[in-house]
């Protein structure tokens, strides 16, 4: 009896990969992937010592195609600000894979790709490189925190994103002025979370990269 295939590395990402698209974190298993596979659980975990290295590499691939082509343009704002545009491109195209960056970050090539080319521009910004951990570490929060919120707008079927936005508008548009004062003030030109979301991310992230210029030493 001919034996069972043997599945590489990236064949099993690219189905790992497939389930999280069309599924979630939550219901994703080795075993329900071996199955998908047509193998067992044990073969995969000759490739992945655990569920969670593999997420780790999932989320990884994505960081890797968010850099490819990436060459380092402009200012050391400008190349942070195309970083983090590549990286919200990249899992705006597979949102369910946002959560798993989120939850399980990321440790293989396409993360230290990102890393190195935000600290990078950070030394290049003039900043004393005994600041600079620090200040890449909350811009890596930022970036993963909207990319992460983003994405859980952007997984929503077309049906749920319409109920959302109907609840949205009578959670706002009815406020008791009484009790919600400022709310009925506002609450046409409220918006929300889903709206204009690429604008958002670039202000946001603007205003974090002026708070970090600010605190660079006079040449």
């Amino acid at each position: 009896m001919a034996g069972r295939r043997s599945w590489s590395t990236e064949e099993i990402l690219d189905a790992a990969a497939e389930l999280l698209r069309t599924g979630d974190t939550e219901s994703f298993s080795v075993r329900k992937l071996a199955a998908t596979l047509g193998t067992d659980s044990s073969s995969l975990y000759r490739h992945f010592r655990s569920k969670t290295e593999l997420l780790r590499a999932v989320a990884d691939r994505i960081l890797l195609a968010a850099m490819d082509g990436y060459r380092p343009e402009g200012d050391w704002k400008q190349r942070i600000t195309a970083v983090a545009l590549r990286v919200r491109e990249a899992f705006g195209q597979q949102p369910q894979l946002a959560a798993v960056w989120g939850r399980y970050a990321s440790s293989g090539t396409g993360s230290r790709l990102v890393m190195e080319e935000v600290l990078q521009a950070l030394r290049a910004s003039g900043l004393p490189d005994e600041e600079i951990p620090e200040r890449y570490h909350r811009i890596a929060v930022l970036i993963a925190a909207l990319t992460a919120s983003e994405a859980g707008v952007t997984a929503l079927t077309s049906e749920a994103y319409e109920q959302g936005m109907e609840l949205f508008r009578v959670a706002v548009l009815g406020a008791d002025p009484d009790r919600f004062p400022a709310l009925a003030h506002f609450a046409r030109e409220v918006r929300p979370l889903g709206a204009d979301r690429r604008a958002a991310f670039e202000e946001i992230l603007a205003a974090q990269l002026a708070r970090i210029e600010a605190a660079i030493p006079p040449a």
